[in-house]
């Protein structure tokens, strides 16, 4: 079975389950089509989601300081999961290039669009730069990344990725990374922090709308590669954030009954009025939940890059 085989099944699957579960529930990780990854520069560009501009922030602060860090006589491997258009990744690329770094750039994603995208612009700005690009989920990817042991390497995870995750499952997800780990081995990670409320709730919930599209994309995709007859319409998307737990949740809201039918999976489903989809959790995080996570996982904290704003935090772990 090839790699593209191995995703549609697992998507497949996904749908199967999600839909048929109570409650109902599909990952945001299906949403990122050609125009999903569209949309989501779109909301990336929102002056109301500040992950992007304080991570960025970050980088640009910081990027002598990770070259100096990541940087040795062997040379390394800059393997990125989740590389999306490199916006962020780039300021540490000038750097590392401009220096004459001796590094190889992976990025990893699960849109061939957005990696093919990636590859061609950082190709054409630098034409010396040694990229390999692969496609996969990050729990598949993950497992062949022990093979990468001729020299070290730095597993980089930008923009909160890991605040999809429940804390069960992003300890498991900082496991696998860990296991994956070799003593010189190096993990950056972003991880959004606790704040005022309301400046997380705007964040996924943009007045102009952009959000709501982005998170219907997942239906215009399931009618498009399944068969599926949804009345996309009539879904409307709703963000709640709960800031003693830092958990926000996005949700698809039926607001009307609805029968759908998924030809390719020869299956029916119904709708009540106000019945939800969940896509996506977004975690929030201070320091200690960090330090948990970590020591859960078996990693440690070597230093914290935060953003002048005090909005987004980077950690950079070694294996304990």
């Amino acid at each position: 079975m090839t790699k593209q085989e191995s995703f549609q099944q697992e998507f497949e699957d996904h749908v199967r389950k999600g839909l048929t579960s109570s409650p109902k529930f599909l990952s945001s990780k299906y949403i990122y089509d050609d125009k999903g990854d569209a949309l989501f520069q779109q909301i990336m560009a929102l002056p109301e989601y500040y992950l992007t501009n304080a991570e960025y922030n970050i980088m640009e602060r910081y990027a002598p300081d990770l070259r100096k860090r990541f940087g040795n006589d062997k040379g390394f491997d800059l393997i990125e999961l989740g590389a999306g258009d490199g916006k962020k990744t780039k300021v540490l690329l000038s750097e590392l290039i401009n220096h004459q770094t001796n590094f190889t750039y992976i990025p990893i994603d699960i849109s061939q669009h957005a990696l093919d995208d990636l590859a061609e612009r950082l190709t054409a700005e630098w034409p010396e730069l040694e990229i390999q690009p692969e496609q996969g989920t990050y729990f598949k990817v993950l497992k062949e990344l022990s093979s990468y042991n001729a020299r070290p390497k730095v597993i980089m995870v930008l923009g909160s990725n890991i605040g999809n995750l429940k804390h069960e499952a992003a300890i498991q997800f900082l496991h696998e990374i860990q296991e994956s780990m070799s003593p010189a081995d190096l993990l950056f990670m972003g991880f959004d922090q606790k704040k005022d409320p309301l400046t997380i709730q705007t964040a996924y919930a943009d007045p102009t709308g952009v959000t709501q599209e982005f998170n219907r994309n997942l239906l215009h995709r399931l009618n498009r590669e399944f068969g599926a007859d949804f009345p996309v319409e009539i879904f409307e998307h709703w963000e709640a954030y709960d800031p003693e737990s830092g958990t926000a949740k996005s949700y698809l809201i039926a607001t009307k009954a609805c029968k759908v039918r998924l030809e390719k999976l020869n299956l029916n489903i119904d709708f009540r009025q106000w019945e939800t989809i969940h896509t996506e959790i977004s975690q929030k995080y201070d320091d200690p939940t960090v330090e948990w996570l970590a020591e859960q996982a078996s990693l440690e904290i070597e230093e914290i890059f935060e953003d002048s704003d005090h909005l987004f935090k980077d950690y950079l772990f070694r294996k304990q």
